[in-house]
């Protein structure tokens, strides 16, 4: 035996105590943080020139006027009886596309609305009707 009483041998487990520490302290740093970065995003969506939609009589366009007046083609209905409308004309067709045309000065919550109503009359499809870019600007 060594004077001291110390013993040589190299210690091999390794401590992890500092390393669970500081995870911790990172982990909550991060789930404090995190709600503070969300924030919106500015987005530049890619313009896109697509071809003409045929609307043939076949077709049903729901139409927002710059008076917030709703149309089923040619027929004015409310907002309310909009659902009701869609499920009784979508009894007697196979075609469940409806087509959305909206004024442009429109707020986008009628719009929202408006959608809301023709998907809960259960329409599979729905589609945006939108002016051609004007190439001249």
């Amino acid at each position: 035996m060594k004077p001291g009483g110390g013993d040589d041998r190299l210690m091999s487990e390794i401590n992890v105590t500092p390393f669970v520490d500081v995870m911790l302290v990172l982990l909550i740093i991060f789930m404090v943080t995190t709600p503070m970065m969300v924030q919106g995003v500015d987005v530049s969506l890619p313009q896109v020139e697509s071809g003409p939609v045929s609307i043939d009589d076949e077709r049903l366009v729901v139409s927002i006027d710059k008076k917030k007046q709703v149309y089923i083609n040619d027929l004015q209905v409310t907002v309310d009886f909009l659902k009701e409308k869609l499920s009784k004309i979508l009894e007697t067709r196979k075609n469940r596309e409806v087509l959305l045309r909206a004024d442009k000065d429109i707020p986008y919550g009628m719009v929202v609305l408006v959608m809301s109503e023709i998907k809960g009359a259960g329409i599979e499809k729905l589609g945006m009707l939108t002016e051609p870019v004007d190439e001249k600007k």
